[in-house]
């Protein structure tokens, strides 16, 4: 499954950005597409163990819906109050 390939190189940049953090001590300049590329991991991997919780508390399809719907309402909140973007915006498809 794409979770077991990718496992390895998250961990990979993990290990990274934790030597960077301990080493530089400076800011690292993501971008914009960098913010979008961690949150659409973030949630892929939120959202897996959300459905292993869902299906051990046998929540209903509506529920587990629900539930998903609210995890993703609260991240695009939390990153919109600390950082001033939408990440509705940052999703947006460039039709040029």
């Amino acid at each position: 499954m794409i979770g077991k390939k990718l496992s390895p190189i998250l961990l990979e940049i993990e290990q990274a950005l934790n030597e960077f953090e301990y080493y530089k001590g400076t800011k690292p300049e993501f971008t914009n597409e960098a913010l979008r590329a961690a949150t659409k991991i973030f949630m892929s991997v939120l959202m897996d163990k959300m459905f292993d919780l869902q299906i051990k508390e046998k929540m209903t399809h509506k529920s587990a819906y629900e539930m998903a719907t609210v995890a993703g309402e609260e991240l695009r909140r939390l990153i919109k109050i600390y950082t001033d973007i939408d990440t509705h915006e940052l999703f947006k498809i460039d039709k040029t």
